[in-house]
Parts: structure tokens; sequence; C-alpha cells
């Protein structure tokens, strides 16, 4: 009969959370993180841009299982109400292209309103990257415990060995769509260590309930890394000053011209002489 049992079901533990908790619908947002940074109202629309052909992404994928950033990084920009987030993905203009097919072939109720001219532009491109997840940046423990020596060598090897720091590093980059230009880039970084072993330590007072570090997945630092991204994304923005370019302004061939490539009128490079013919 034991065998039959089942353990009570627990909507929304905590257990199972990352840093991207609750949810948001429109400017409102519930049981966002409080580490989450927040603007007074948005700075433009967004879409969210994988390269999903990287090396850290197909990792993510085939090792972690993971599902896209993208859908984690959705709710922690709606909650921010920094960005109004736009649908770029391929499933999700398919979906709509689905949609404007049945209008097309006739198939729509009268008044659906599918028509063109409706879809709301992406004024920004973000695109996420893990740059750096190591699984392992313990493990020193064992060898610890043959230094100390003695009848605690043992616990403290055991100890050490279980003890393992999960460190995850990510990069974040907004692109302004009309332009092309780079507005903002930020590094995020989180780290987790795992007292997984000591549950299996008999005799030590409360040991057993520090093993439910061991459930703690890559996911969650990954997550965590990328709100610190976020996070230092968003205070920059708040200061932002737009980029200028002495003389012919962005695009109009820089400051550092090559000599015979420059335009007549151009400002030359800080420190060098003006050619004269």
């Amino acid at each position: 009969m034991a065998g039959c049992q089942t353990t009570d079901m627990q909507m929304g533990s905590q257990s199972a959370k990352t840093v991207a908790t609750g949810s948001a619908a429109g400017g409102s947002s519930s049981g966002a993180s409080s580490q989450l940074e927040r603007c007074d109202s948005p700075l433009g629309t967004v879409s969210l841009v994988e390269n999903q052909s990287a090396g850290w992404y197909t990792i993510l994928r085939d090792q972690y299982k993971l599902p896209p950033t993208a859908n984690l990084l959705r709710l922690l920009v709606q909650q921010s109400n920094c960005f109004i987030v736009v649908e770029r993905s391929a499933a999700g203009m398919n979906a709509m292209g689905r949609e404007r097919a049945l209008m097309d072939g006739g198939e729509m109720r009268g008044g659906s309103n599918f028509g063109k001219g409706q879809m709301v532009a992406s004024d920004y491109g973000m695109t996420p990257e893990v740059i750096f997840n190591n699984n392992d940046a313990g493990g020193a423990g064992a060898a610890i415990g043959g230094l100390v020596g003695g009848r605690y060598s043992g616990l403290i090897g055991a100890i050490g060995g279980s003890l393992k720091t999960k460190e995850a590093s990510t990069l974040l980059t907004l692109i302004d769509n009309r332009s092309g230009v780079q507005i903002a880039a930020s590094e995020g970084s989180a780290s987790k260590t795992d007292f997984g072993g000591f549950g299996a330590l008999g005799g030590m007072s409360g040991a057993g309930g520090l093993g439910g570090y061991t459930r703690t997945a890559e996911g969650k630092v990954i997550a965590a890394a990328f709100m610190d991204a976020f996070n230092q994304m968003v205070v920059s923005l708040r200061d932002y000053k737009a980029q200028t370019v002495q003389g012919q302004g962005l695009g109009g061939g820089g400051r550092l011209g090559v000599d015979g490539a420059a335009a007549p009128s151009q400002t030359s490079a800080p420190g060098a002489r003006r050619r004269h013919k």
C-alpha cells in the first residue's frame, strides 16, 4: 500500500522557482522578484533575438534541456515595465501568419479585423547570450580532508566532495532596429553553492534539510545571471545619452578616416594635422 501513496502536490512551490517569478499583464505584474529593476514608463518596444545556432544555445537545449532564454526574458522585461515586448519568434510569426491566411481564404467571421497595417514595430532588438557556465567550480573538499587528517578527515572530505558551486555569466545587447546602432550592453553573473551531500552525513543536526539544494537546476543560476544583466542594463538606460560623432555625424565617415578616403569637410582625428593641398 505504501507504494501506492502519492505525495501532496504543492502549487507555487518555492523550491521549484527561479528569480523570474509571478506574472505580468500589460503594465501590471504580480509576484515579481523584489530584486528586479523597474521603469516608470516603457522606453519603447523590444523583440527578443536568440542565436539558436550558437554553441551556448545548443548546450542549454541539448545538455541541460532548458527552454529558450527568450521565454525567461519575456517575463522579466514585461514585469520591469521598461519595454513592451513584441512577438518575432518563428512560432509566433507562423501563428499570426496562419490567422491571416484564414482571413484571406474567407474563413474568418465578419469583423475579425485581421487586415494589414496592425502589427506594432519593434523599436529595439535584445540579444541574450550565455558566455560562461561552470557546473562545478568547487570540489576541492576531498583534498582538504586529506590535509587535515585524523578522525575528522573523512567527514571533511565528504562535506567538501559534495560542495559544488554552479556559476553562470550572461550577456545582453540592445540594438536600435532602425539604425542598427548598439544602444546598450551589459554582463550579469550568478552563483549558487550546492550542499547536497550534507543530507547523507548522519548525526549532523539539521543537515538533512540542506539536501534540498541538490534540486537546484543549472537553469536557476542562468536565470539569476540574466536578471543581473538586465538590471544593470536598466540602470545604465536611466541615464542614457545618445553617442554623437563630430563632423559628418553617424555613418558619415567617422573621425578616423584614412588618407584620401575622408570627406574634405570632415574633422580630423584628435592630434592629427589637417592636410592642405
